[in-house]
C-alpha cells in the first residue's frame, strides 16, 4: 500500500434516498460500478413508473469502466441494469441467483444475449482491471447476498451491500464473520455500510422470526390468505410455501414479477416448494377459500402498488371480502406511507384482517444499530462512509460510528455526485460529478423532467381551461369563439356566469391586441393567457392551466 496511491469513491445513487443504489470506485482512471438499482416513485412524481440514476458521468467515461458488481438481487440494486446496459456494454459480476434475477429484467428488453455475465462465489477473489475484488457472504432477506471487498493499491474498500447479522438464517448460510474479522485485522481503508435501519436501536430479528407470525396467522385464518411482499423477498416466499403446506392450503402466485422470481429461484435451487402446494392460476376456481393462499406483488415487484390498485383484474379475485386475511410483508416505500395507511384502512373497512410491519407482518432485512456497531468493530476501518439511506439515516449512522471510536475527521457523509478521494494518510472531498434522478414513464426514459411534472401537478390540483378562438386569415378579425372547455377546473354547466365573464375578458384582450396591431399568434396567446389567469384567480383563487388555441380560416 503506497502512500502516494489514491482511490476515489463516487456515489451516483442511494444517498439521501431509499433506492437506486449505485457507487463507483475509481483507481488510476479505471472505474468499477457497484450495484445499479431503481427507486420507486414518490407521491409527487405523478405517472412515473420508476426512477433510475443519472449515468451521464459513466457515459462520458465509458472506456474507463471495467465492470458492474451486483451485491444481491433486489430491485433497488439490479433494477436499472437494462437501462444502463443499453448505453454501456460492460461485463456484469454477481452470485448465481443475483445474475439469474438480473437476467429476467434483461429478457424483458431482449438484452440478455448481448450481456456478458460472470458468476462468482463467496470467498472468491477475481481481478477486474486494476481491482482485485473479493465476495463475502452476508445475510439479508434474499439468498446469495454478498459484501464486496475491493483491494486497491491504496487499501481495501469494503462495501457491505444490504446486510444484517442473522444468527439463524432461513437457508443456514450465515454471514462470513471470520473473513470480515480477517480483513479488519489486516487493515481496511474505508467501510461503506448500509444505513437503512440506522435509526433503529438494538438488533434486527432473524428472518426465522417471521415464520412464527405466519404460522399464527395461518392457524387463525378461516378465509383466503393474501400475502404481499417484494417479488424478490425469497425468504418470505419460501416461508409462505412452508406454512401453507403445513396447513394444507394451495398457493397461487399472482402477478408477472412474482411468477418470474418464483420460477427463476426454483430452477436454480433457491426455492423449495412442497409437493402439491403450488396451484396454477387457471386451475384454482374450485378451491375453497379456507384452503387458498394468494402470493402477490404489484407493479415492478413493488408490493403495495398491487394492494392499492386492487391487485387482480381477474373477476374471481377483483374484490376483497370479509374474512380475508392480508399479510403485508414489506416496509412502505419511502414517500408512500400515507397511501399505504389509507390502503390498510380500506382493507379493514371491507372486513379483512390486516397484518403489517407494526403488527409483526414483516421482518426487516437490514442491520439495526447494534449490528452496525458490530460491523464497524469487526472491520475497524480508517475511514467510514454511511451509504444507502435518507440523509437523516446517514447522519445517525455517522453518530453510531463515532460512538464506537471512529474519528469524526475520518467520517464522510456524502451526497450523490460528491467525489471522496482517499489515501492511506488523508481523505478529502473533490469536485462533484453529474448525478441525479432520471424518470421512467412507460417507454420514455428521461423525457419527463421537472417542467412536465410541474404541469402534471398543476393539472391535478387546478385542472385545465382550453380557450378556442377562430380568426379570419384575411382580416385578422375573430369570426368564432371564444369557446371554452374545462376539465378538472369547474363544471361548466354550474359555472355559466363565470364562463361568460371569462369570455368577455378574452374578447377585450383580443380587441386590445387588434388596437395595438399585434398579429403574432404567440403574443395574442400570451395576452389571452395573462388576462384570463388574473381574472380566474381573483374569482376562484385557483390557477388552472390555461391553453389558448387559435385557428385560422
Amino acid at each position: 500500500m503506497g502512500a502516494g496511491e489514491k482511490v476515489s469513491i463516487i456515489p451516483l445513487g442511494g444517498l439521501g434516498e431509499i433506492g437506486k443504489n449505485m457507487t463507483i470506485i475509481k483507481v488510476n482512471q479505471e472505474l468499477l460500478i457497484i450495484d445499479c438499482g431503481i427507486m420507486f416513485p414518490e407521491d409527487e412524481m405523478l405517472g412515473i413508473d420508476v426512477v433510475i440514476p443519472d449515468i451521464t458521468y459513466l457515459i462520458e467515461n465509458r472506456d474507463a469502466i471495467r465492470g458492474i458488481i451486483l451485491t444481491h438481487g433486489h430491485e433497488d440494486h439490479i433494477g436499472a441494469l437494462p437501462y444502463m446496459l443499453k448505453e454501456l456494454k460492460v461485463p456484469v459480476y454477481g452470485t448465481r441467483l443475483t445474475l439469474a434475477l438480473a437476467e429476467t429484467y434483461l429478457k424483458e428488453q431482449n438484452m440478455q444475449a448481448a450481456t456478458v455475465f460472470h458468476t462468482v462465489k463467496p470467498r472468491e477473489i477475481i481481478r477486474i482491471g486494476a481491482f482485485r475484488v473479493e465476495f463475502i457472504r452476508v445475510c439479508h432477506s434474499i439468498p446469495d447476498a454478498v459484501a464486496v471487498a475491493i483491494h486497491t493499491p491504496a487499501g481495501v474498500i469494503l462495501h457491505t451491500g444490504d446486510f444484517k447479522f442473522d444468527q439463524t438464517p432461513v437457508d443456514d448460510e450465515a454471514t462470513d464473520y471470520y473473513r470480515l474479522a480477517q480483513l479488519g485485522e489486516s487493515g481496511v481503508l474505508a467501510l461503506l455500510s448500509d444505513s437503512t435501519n440506522a435509526e433503529k436501536t438494538g438488533f434486527t430479528p432473524s428472518e426465522k422470526a417471521a415464520y412464527g407470525k405466519l404460522e399464527e396467522v395461518f392457524r387463525l385464518s378461516k378465509g383466503r390468505i393474501i400475502v404481499t411482499t417484494f417479488a424478490s423477498s425469497l425468504y418470505r416466499i419460501q416461508q409462505a410455501f412452508q406454512v401453507a403446506a403445513r396447513y394444507r392450503r394451495k398457493v397461487v402466485v399472482v402477478g408477472k414479477s412474482m411468477q418470474e422470481v418464483v420460477q427463476v429461484a426454483r430452477a436454480n435451487g433457491y426455492l423449495e416448494i412442497p409437493p402439491g402446494t403450488l396451484c396454477d392460476e387457471d386451475n384454482w376456481s374450485a378451491i375453497p377459500h379456507d384452503k387458498l393462499v394468494l402470493l402477490t406483488t404489484g407493479h415492478l415487484g413493488e408490493p403495495m402498488s398491487g394492494l392499492m390498485r386492487g391487485p387482480w383484474t381477474d373477476a374471481r379475485l377483483s374484490n376483497y371480502q370479509p374474512g380475508d386475511t392480508v399479510i403485508i410483508s414489506a416496509s412502505p416505500v419511502a414517500g408512500s406511507e400515507k397511501s399505504v395507511h389509507r390502503t390498510i384502512d380500506g382493507l379493514c373497512k371491507l372486513g379483512a384482517d390486516v397484518y403489517h410491519e407494526a403488527s409483526g407482518g414483516h421482518i426487516s432485512g437490514h442491520a439495526s444499530q447494534e449490528e452496525l456497531k458490530m460491523m464497524i468493530n469487526l472491520i475497524r476501518p480508517k475511514y467510514f462512509v454511511p451509504i444507502q439511506g435518507e440523509y437523516r439515516m446517514l447522519i445517525r449512522h455517522a453518530r453510531v460510528a463515532r460512538d464506537v471510536g471512529v474519528s469524526s475527521d475520518n467520517i464522510f457523509v456524502l451526497e450523490n455526485g460528491q467525489v471522496l478521494e482517499l489515501t492511506p494518510k488523508k481523505g478529502s472531498l473533490a469536485t462533484r460529478v453529474a448525478a441525479g434522478r432520471v424518470l421512467v414513464d412507460g417507454l420514455g426514459v428521461g423525457d419527463v423532467g421537472n417542467i412536465v411534472l410541474r404541469d402534471r401537478r398543476q393539472l391535478s390540483q387546478d385542472g385545465i381551461l382550453i380557450v378556442v378562438i377562430t380568426i379570419s386569415k384575411e382580416s385578422g378579425q375573430v369570426v368564432a369563439g371564444p369557446d371554452m372547455v374545462s376539465r378538472g377546473f369547474v363544471y361548466v354547466r354550474e359555472a355559466e356566469e363565470l364562463m361568460e365573464e371569462a369570455k368577455i375578458k378574452v374578447r377585450q384582450a383580443l380587441e386590445k391586441s387588434g388596437e395595438r396591431r399585434v398579429t403574432e399568434w404567440a403574443a395574442i396567446k400570451t395576452n389571452v393567457h395573462d388576462v384570463l389567469s388574473k381574472f380566474l384567480y381573483e374569482k376562484t383563487r385557483r390557477r388552472p392551466m390555461i391553453l389558448p388555441i387559435i385557428m385560422e380560416v
